[in-house]
């Protein structure tokens, strides 16, 4: 029986695992793979780190440092979850492990814009496209930007993108128009390409775009499927209801 089983082995759930570790208690981190970080090519918001570091690298130390406290990580696919009164049983796609506590850091899945999965992994590793404008919006600085989203939720990144650049273009998805207090593309996207070093994007008016980086402010899907099964209450956007 260990003290606690993490579920998802990203940045989160690698920090509660070395906290848990330097606690002295045992415990077991269950990692699927994939997840967002992986997929940042250079983040410079960690101090130690001046000249950046991908994101695969940085989960590489974080996932020593767990280790060399004792922390166990385990690549698995945790598949469903039981509870009784010792605790929690996790059921995965090769073991079962039971644990007094569980810590859930599944995250959340990026809503992607419309483009292969090469071209978006080539996007991603050039920089042509982005998610985060909070972690990397310094290196598009006085860059042609457009952000590819809708509602309130695209307009507040591209006013955020504005302290980086003067040139940002707010593109809706197809099937949404609207209006905001920024730069607004005439007509809603209808193709997305890519070259070398530009993002082309194509409106439903016929109009061509093109853009050194695109933001991606499409929203996410919280990976809360475990939680729901085990009865924890959910808000209307599947995110899980705390307390505080």
């Amino acid at each position: 029986m260990l003290d606690c089983i993490i579920i998802g082995g990203g940045p989160a759930g690698l920090t509660a695992a070395l906290y848990l570790a330097r606690f002295r208690r045992s415990v077991t981190v269950l990692d699927a793979g994939g997840g967002r970080a992986r997929l940042i090519p250079a983040t410079h918001n960690f101090a130690p780190f001046p000249d950046g570091i991908a994101g695969p690298d940085l989960l590489d130390h974080m996932r020593a440092s767990a280790e060399r406290y004792g922390a166990s990580i385990l690549p698995e696919r945790a598949v469903s979850i039981a509870v009784d009164d010792a605790g929690f049983r996790v059921v995965t796609n090769g073991q079962s492990h039971r644990a007094r506590a569980l810590v859930l850091a599944t995250g959340v899945t990026n809503h992607r814009p419309p483009l292969s999965e090469a071209d978006h992994a080539r996007a991603l590793a050039q920089g042509l496209i982005r998610y985060c404008p909070v972690c990397d919006g310094y290196e598009a600085r006085d860059m042609r930007i457009a952000v590819l989203g809708a509602g309130r939720h695209g307009a507040n990144e591209a006013r955020f993108l504005g302290q980086f650049s003067s040139d940002v273009t707010l593109i809706a998805p197809a099937g949404y128009i609207y209006s905001a207090d920024v730069t607004v593309a005439d007509a809603p996207l209808a193709d997305l390409a890519l070259t070398e070093t530009e993002v082309v994007a194509t409106l439903v008016s016929g109009a061509v775009l093109t853009f050194d980086t695109l933001y991606a402010a499409l929203g996410t899907t919280p990976c809360t499927d475990l939680a729901a099964a085990l009865g924890v209450r959910l808000t209307d956007d599947g995110l899980v209801k705390v307390d505080a």
